[in-house]
């Protein structure tokens, strides 16, 4: 991964909006959601939408496809878990015992799962 994406990623995510845009499509998966739809959710107007969706795709942290007339956006998956991969790939300087929890939690394990195995010894 190069610096400057992430240095991108990060500004792009530096907003409120776009955060929440961008979290937004990560739960909805490869489902994805038109434009107007995540507005809605949000509480943001199309042209305010627009520019933050924008940003996202310059950044690379979304992808998008046209549907007839609207444009469904998608979280771009590769592009996150490079991201993902560019923090932690020094993770625990080279103790990766240290990290589990967190790589735990990053492949969606519940929290009582993480809870249940740590007193179990796991």
């Amino acid at each position: 991964m190069d610096t400057n994406f992430a240095l991108g990623a990060f500004g792009a995510l530096s907003q409120k909006t776009r955060l929440d845009v961008f979290r937004l499509l990560i739960k909805a998966g490869p489902d994805g959601m038109n434009s107007g739809e995540i507005g809605e959710v949000l509480g943001v107007r199309q042209n305010t939408m627009s520019a933050n969706l924008s940003v996202l795709l310059q950044a690379g942290l979304v992808k998008n496809e046209r549907e007839g007339r609207s444009i469904r956006y998608f979280a771009n998956m590769d592009r996150t878990r490079d991201l993902l991969t560019f923090l932690l790939a020094d993770c625990c300087g080279g103790h990766p015992d240290l990290c589990a929890q967190v790589m735990d939690i990053v492949t969606c394990q519940t929290e009582t799962t993480l809870i249940e195995d740590h007193r179990e010894g796991l």
